[in-house]
């Protein structure tokens, strides 16, 4: 689609796949960790782990993302816990799908160095920067690189009473800021993602603001990821524990693909690929599946 859009975007190359401007792609979350709020360690043991990336690869998902250590606060898990969980199985991911981008969320340059080395195609520091070697791994190993607005907090720390003048221009100028520094240590700018950080550092309401001013994120020119699913800032509008929140969590994935944002971070993947094709094929950057009514 030549629309507004994608306007000034440039095609997404990770690993082996290139992602066209207008393509809408799901990056599919797949925890090892034995306490995560959404699936509860159901993928903390490597089999059932191994099981889930072979369903999210089957239901559409593009895009990988490990994690060894939960987001929230909880048991201290170091680097060599967060390496235990999440070392090896990389390899293992790459061994049975060759050409899936493998995602590792970490905030850690020295796991960012070892998963690189097995085959990892994109480091999720979801911590802003706060390891500022963590961007020279990825320019080193030539992988991408998604610059997260964290609010300026530690790793695993909850927000309390934030507050910005422009939550939204922090968040432009701080992953903006973020991406041209990866540049500039050598990392690929069409490796490079931005993300408003739903929830990481912010208030409900500044996660909300976050998505309905996502344009100004994707008139940087940078791909905008978001990372909203059963997040609070969903529970906190609805009311809905984390397993009632499907629904606004489709509804903002919805508007977040209309509004230009190109990866989508996701636990349920084939609800989130049917709600992202329909927004694909409104937009009239994809054909009906099937074409019956009306002409047979």
């Amino acid at each position: 689609m030549d629309g507004e859009v994608v306007r000034g975007q440039r095609p997404l190359r990770l690993g082996r796949r290139v992602f066209a401007p207008a393509e809408l792609v799901v990056m599919a979350i797949v925890n090892r960790t034995p306490d995560s709020f959404f699936d509860r360690g159901a993928t903390y043991g490597e089999a059932e782990a191994l099981a889930a990336v072979d369903r999210a690869v089957a239901d559409g998902a593009g895009i990988i993302d490990v994690g060894g250590v939960k987001a929230a606060p909880g048991e201290e898990v170091d680097a060599a816990e967060e390496l235990r969980r999440i070392g090896g199985f990389v390899a293992a991911i790459r061994a049975r799908h060759a050409d899936v981008v493998i995602s590792v969320d970490t905030w850690r340059a020295e796991v960012g160095r070892v998963v690189a080395g097995e085959g990892a195609d994109l480091l999720n520091d979801a911590w802003g920067g706060v390891d500022p070697d963590l961007a020279a791994v990825a320019a080193t190993h030539d992988i991408g690189l998604v610059c997260t607005h964290a609010g300026h907090l530690p790793p695993r720390t909850r927000p309390h009473r934030m507050t910005y003048d422009d939550v939204v221009a922090d968040i432009v100028t701080t992953t903006v800021g973020l991406a041209e520094r990866a540049v500039a240590l050598g990392v690929r700018p069409d490796a490079i993602l931005v993300d408003p950080g739903h929830d990481f550092g912010k208030n409900s309401r500044h996660s909300l603001e976050a998505t309905r001013r996502l344009p100004e994120m994707t008139a940087t020119g940078w791909p905008v990821l978001v990372a909203m699913s059963n997040k609070d800032f969903v529970g906190e509008t609805l009311d809905t524990g984390v397993d009632g929140r499907l629904e606004g969590t489709l509804a903002a994935t919805a508007v977040s693909a209309w509004l230009g944002a190109r990866v989508f971070r996701a636990h349920q993947v084939a609800a989130t690929v049917r709600a992202l094709r329909m927004v694909s094929a409104i937009r009239g950057d994809t054909d009906l599946a099937v074409a019956r009514r009306g002409v047979v």
